[in-house]
């Protein structure tokens, strides 16, 4: 997703600030508006694809500037329907971001990444072994969506692959406003979910300026075990964030998910759930996504048991937290985040 030249973007700017990048375009202003429906509700993967604009125009904005598609590098194919792409992303070196298509009877979700590797260090992550290469910028968080054969049977987003999206919230604000606004790719905002470990100030924005849903990655109710598997807790206490939490409305069309992932023999007993009850008791109407932990080479974490992982869910359930149990998806082309981008680099 490099671009392929240092001419400017246009995917990343709504038709407005199109306008303002093309003021000097020697063609009238009413092209303007042409062009961004080409590029948010045709998807146009180049300029020579506009066919209402005339061949001097398409020629002089191809010297001029790019649309911003990048083909996946690579796309690995699961046994239940998961595809996996590998984008190429520069930095301080050749480097890689993926997105998950993970279609399910009549809709499909795209998990994105906003960032090549991440700031966070998560212990049970593999994204955490890459290091920080760079932030994405708009155009290449939209060019996961825009550049995937899949594209038009997308139902919704998670802003849960590579990075943490509050470390790059400039750009992710942006990239939720394109596709959210109707001059954009007009997607409902209840039809994207952005993830984070809790970076307050950027999640302090996301509230205030987006409507999307919030899911936090929780993993344990206990500040001493959470920060020992992330260590932005220390910066950034879950109970600050849950401070923050509180002053909104998540009860009506917005929602709150806290994400937990199941550690087998560590995180699944009965004082976790306990105390996970105890600690969301202020944020009424949560939920609560619990996800198998795909083990990661290395990392000193387990599967937990199927009847555990059922056990700790309806005990959740029946102590007033609502819960449910991610089923794992493509994990036969190492679609857990990071897993992919890892193995590539490791071959480069």
């Amino acid at each position: 997703m490099t671009p392929t030249s240092d001419r400017p973007v246009l995917l990343g700017l709504l038709p407005n600030e199109i306008a303002t990048a093309l003021a000097h375009a020697p063609f009238p202003a009413y092209r303007f508006k042409q062009i961004a429906q080409w590029i948010y509700q045709k998807r146009a993967a180049s300029f020579e694809a506009m066919s209402n604009l005339g061949l001097t125009d398409r020629a002089w904005l191809n010297e001029h500037f790019q649309v911003g598609y990048q083909a996946p590098a690579e796309e690995r194919v699961s046994a239940d329907g998961t595809r996996k792409y590998l984008f190429e992303v520069g930095g301080k070196a050749t480097a890689y971001v993926e997105c998950v298509y993970i279609p399910e009877d009549d809709r499909a979700t795209l998990c994105v990444s906003s960032q090549s590797g991440c700031r966070m260090g998560c212990q049970f992550c593999a994204t955490g072994d890459h290091g920080f290469n760079r932030s994405l910028s708009a155009a290449q968080i939209l060019s996961q969506f825009y550049s995937i054969p899949y594209a038009d049977k997308i139902s919704s987003f998670v802003f849960m692959g590579m990075g943490e999206p509050f470390d790059n919230t400039d750009e992710v604000l942006r990239a939720l406003r394109c596709l959210t606004s109707d001059d954009g790719f007009a997607f409902s905002p209840r039809r994207i979910t952005v993830s984070t470990v809790g970076v307050i100030p950027g999640l302090k924005r996301f509230l205030d300026e987006s409507e999307c849903h919030l899911a936090v990655s929780l993993h344990s109710p206990f500040d001493q075990e959470r920060e020992k598997w992330i260590p932005a807790q220390k910066a950034y206490p879950i109970a600050e964030v849950l401070k923050i939490l509180k002053d909104y409305d998540f009860r009506h069309q917005r929602r709150l998910s806290f994400e937990y992932i199941l550690f087998g023999g560590q995180n699944d007993s009965l004082s976790h759930a306990k105390a996970l009850i105890k600690l969301l008791s202020v944020c009424p109407g949560c939920r609560v996504n619990l996800i198998l932990y795909h083990p990661v080479p290395g990392k000193p974490f387990q599967r937990p048991k199927t009847e555990q992982a059922f056990w700790f869910r309806d005990y959740l359930s029946q102590n007033g937290l609502f819960a449910t149990l991610r089923q794992s998806r493509g994990e036969d082309i190492e679609a857990a985040c990071g897993l992919l981008s890892k193995q590539k680099k490791s071959q480069a």
